[in-house]
């Protein structure tokens, strides 16, 4: 009975920790360096995402009864979990973005905005662009019309202008 009662902080911290995460992936770390883990694990907490190494059987423990009550199939072997309660793609993103460099690190599999994906799906939210470079392409692409247009127009006066120009410059000198 003592045994379980340790156990109950470390449970509830995961469930404090993933409760309102918009997205949630399970990775399988073994292999890495020490090194590497730490260089990961700070490109993670820059970003905002939490990444830590908990014991299986208390992520299953924690997740019992949650969304998250899919990922306890992947609960086998060195399980790592990064969640984010803001940016719904950033641990995926950053994970990946990572693992092409390290081929040690695998997806699980992962839950983003409720959905379940498994390790292709969540290999594909990667993929997805950030809110901010969506942002950016869609100024991007409403502005490049009107910039257009302005270039035109100013060719146009340009174009009109200089004979205009050349013109009242020739009396002068006659």
């Amino acid at each position: 009975m003592a045994k379980i009662e340790s156990k109950k902080p470390v449970v509830d911290e995961i469930s404090a920790g993933v409760r309102d995460a918009r997205s949630v992936v399970l990775v399988d770390y073994r292999g890495l360096t020490v090194e590497q883990d730490t260089r990961l694990r700070k490109s993670l907490r820059e970003a905002g995402v939490t990444y830590k190494v908990y014991k299986n059987t208390l992520m299953n423990i924690a997740f019992q009864g949650t969304p998250l009550e899919v990922l306890t199939p992947y609960l086998k072997g060195p399980s790592a979990i990064a969640f984010s309660k803001e940016d719904a793609v950033a641990p995926a993103k950053l994970l990946a973005q990572f693992a092409k460099t390290n081929d040690k690190l695998q997806f699980k599999g992962g839950v983003v905005e409720g959905a379940f994906y498994d390790e292709k799906g969540i290999a594909a939210v990667a993929a997805i662009p950030s809110r901010e470079e969506l942002l950016s392409r869609l100024l991007g692409s409403m502005q490049s019309p009107i910039t257009n247009f302005a270039r035109v127009i100013k060719q146009i006066a340009e174009k009109d202008g200089s004979p205009a120009e050349e013109e009242a410059a020739a009396p002068a000198k006659a």
